[in-house]
C-alpha cells in the first residue's frame, strides 16, 4: 500500500508505521490550522515546524531530536488554541512512539 502512493518503506515493519502514524497526524494538524480563521502572532512558526515534520515522513525514519524540537515549537506557537488541541496530541502521541532521543 505505502509503495502504491509513492513512499518508500523503511527497514522493519514497525518503522513504516510509526511514520505514516506521523505523516497523517501532521497532515491532519495541517488541514485544521489551514482551516483555523483566527490569526495569531506564532501561526507561521507552527506551519514552517508542520510543513518541515512533513519532509521528515518522505525520507524514511526522522531523526528523533529533530521531531522533538519541531513538536516544541509547534506545541509553543499553537498550545493556546484550544481548537487545535486535540490535533496537536495526536502529532505528540505519533512523535512519541520514535521514543526518546539518545542520551549523551
Amino acid at each position: 500500500m505505502l509503495r502504491s502512493l509513492g513512499q518508500r518503506p523503511v527497514a522493519g515493519g514497525d518503522e513504516d508505521l510509526k511514520v505514516a502514524g506521523l505523516r497523517t497526524a501532521v497532515s491532519r494538524l495541517r488541514r485544521e490550522l489551514a482551516a483555523h480563521p483566527a490569526e495569531f502572532p506564532d501561526r507561521a512558526i507552527a506551519e514552517d515546524e508542520l510543513a518541515a515534520l512533513a519532509a521528515m515522513t518522505i525520507d524514511g525514519t526522522p531523526e528523533i531530536p529533530l521531531l522533538r524540537r519541531s513538536l516544541l515549537l509547534i506545541a509553543g506557537a499553537i498550545g493556546s488554541v484550544s481548537a487545535l488541541a486535540p490535533a496537536l496530541s495526536e502529532v505528540r502521541s505519533a512523535v512519541d512512539l520514535f521514543g526518546e532521543p539518545p542520551r549523551r
